[in-house]
């Protein structure tokens, strides 16, 4: 099995083309045109690995789905019991990095978060679709499951509130706001010169720079 790695191809025949120095000021601006453009050949181009520090400093990651990009700040949301919830109460920190293998291109931004007002969590919540959040009010989430029979009458005791009470979100709802100190955009060559581009905030204004692949 090992052997055979190597011969997999790690990205599509045709790639895009990325000159930086045609990049917009922001990297918000640059992320929503790569993500529109991944949208058009890439399954759920929208999914990102979060990762996170838990409380003894071991970094943990998953895959969630993106919110939003407002300006310059990207959301996700969860519980804040959630495992990342939790996480990110004691160390407000974050990673995500997003990668389109279909087009060669990855996105990898950090920097500190912050919850959202209430309100707008609680918007967050109402408009995603019925089974999610259902999945949500059955909580639990990371915790052992002894008896699928739990989980059966969890989600029917979830679905029954989420029918009756349609505009209620759960408390612990929170969209998170990651706020990136830097934002790194990396386009695939077959040749390997790969193209690293990397927007730096210094002193609330972003610097672009190039770097070795």
């Amino acid at each position: 099995m090992t052997g055979s790695l190597r011969g997999w191809p790690s990205f599509a025949e045709e790639l895009p083309e990325f000159d930086p120095q045609q990049a917009p000021g922001t990297p918000g601006e640059l992320f929503r045109e790569w993500l529109d453009e991944a949208g058009e050949h890439v399954l759920a181009p929208h999914a990102v690995t979060l990762s996170t520090v838990d409380a003894d400093g071991v970094p943990d990651a998953r895959v969630v789905i993106l919110k939003a990009v407002d300006g310059d700040i990207w959301a996700v949301a969860t519980s804040s019991e959630s495992p990342k919830g939790v996480q990110l109460a004691k160390n407000p920190y974050a990673a995500l990095t997003f990668f389109w293998p279909g087009r060669g291109r990855q996105v990898r931004l950090r920097g500190p978060v912050s919850p959202a007002a209430p309100e707008v969590s609680a918007a967050d919540f109402t408009t995603r679709p019925p089974a999610s959040r259902m999945e949500a009010f059955v909580g639990r989430q990371s915790q052992v499951l002894d008896d699928p029979a739990d989980l059966d009458r969890a989600a029917e005791e979830a679905r029954r509130w989420v029918a009756e009470n349609p505009d209620v979100a759960p408390e612990t709802w929170t969209r998170y706001l990651v706020t990136p100190s830097e934002v790194e955009f990396w386009q695939a060559s077959h040749d390997r010169r790969h193209q690293r581009f990397r927007y730096r905030r210094e002193n609330e204004i972003w610097r672009k720079e190039r770097l070795w692949p």
